[in-house]
């Protein structure tokens, strides 16, 4: 990749505290004006969620809050061991779990996390109906109490913390029902707006205003964007990213939902099949919930045409 990015033990050169041993999987991504931006990503039990931290003269922002709470709390460590740094603020980006089921665990440490209002609005939802999914699997690894991070509004926002800005952006629906993306530089934090190498999570089928979101993040002209699942790439991701959601939109219209005609489990199993075929080398096959996109086309075609 771009030359300022590289494995944080190929850093030897700068000013810093000892470097932490890295994580399973983590990579420290170098800005144009020597600020550091460190990628964590959980194990597969934590669906390989990449989280980040951005270095500030006086201390870390956080982008989002890990799924698990142990993976929460090795990302925290090893961030303040990296730079000698304390974390003083963190983003939740999206209302998953994967984004902010750390708050509580961080709030505990005396780190403020932050969302905009449409997405703390949300996460009482989320969260009530992700604990019958995950709770007796992971416990004592997954919050039981709904995580309460603050608002920081409802509108666009410019934050100072660790002595840097964080430009906040609120957009609407995309593979959540509300998002935020954090600008930092060239920096864009999308969340699982955009994925590398992983299905994207479809559930509410969103698809049509999916990729608006993606024109969104266009328009911050981004030199970094770090992805909810994958890690970082470049702006290419973005195309990327709409190139498989309208082949995911095309493998489902190729079935063609209609009024009324509820999606066949084997029609479901076909387009599945279907993605991962035009995806071969995609992970979490298992995110290709395609029911909500089914309805979605059936009642609204006009909002798929191309």
């Amino acid at each position: 990749m771009k030359n300022w990015i590289a494995l944080a033990l190929l850093l030897t050169g700068c000013s810093h505290a000892p470097r932490a041993q890295l994580p399973l999987s983590a990579a420290i991504t170098l800005s144009p004006d020597g600020r550091e931006v460190g990628t964590y990503v959980s194990s597969w039990n934590g669906f390989r969620t990449s989280s980040y931290w951005i270095e500030g003269p006086t201390g870390l922002i956080l982008i989002d809050t890990q799924f698990l709470l142990s993976a929460g709390e090795e990302f925290v460590d090893w961030a303040e061991k990296t730079t000698g740094k304390k974390v003083v603020l963190a983003v939740v980006l999206h209302p998953n779990p994967d984004k902010f089921n750390g708050t509580a665990m961080l709030q505990a440490r005396g780190v403020r996390v932050i969302t905009s209002e449409q997405v703390l609005a949300v996460i009482p939802a989320v969260h009530k109906l992700r604990l019958g999914w995950f709770y007796d699997r992971f416990k004592p690894d997954y919050p039981l109490e709904q995580p309460k991070p603050e608002s920081f509004g409802a509108k666009d926002t410019v934050i100072e913390a660790g002595g840097i800005k964080l430009s906040l952006h609120i957009l609407g629906a995309g593979c959540s029902s509300a998002h935020v993306v954090a600008q930092y530089g060239g920096h864009v934090f999308v969340g699982d707006l955009a994925t590398i190498g992983f299905h994207s999570w479809l559930e509410l089928g969103l698809l049509d205003e999916w990729l608006k979101r993606l024109d969104d993040i266009r328009a911050l002209k981004p030199q970094f964007v770090h992805t909810g699942r994958g890690g970082t790439g470049d702006s290419s991701t973005l195309d990327r990213e709409e190139d498989y959601l309208r082949a995911v939109i095309g493998v489902v219209q190729a079935h063609h939902p209609r009024a009324g005609k509820k999606l066949s489990s084997s029609a479901r199993k076909e387009i599945v099949e279907k993605i991962r075929g035009l995806y071969p080398a995609y992970d979490f096959p298992l995110f290709l919930k395609v029911d909500a996109l089914w309805a979605r086309m059936s009642a609204h075609p006009e909002n798929f045409a191309d």
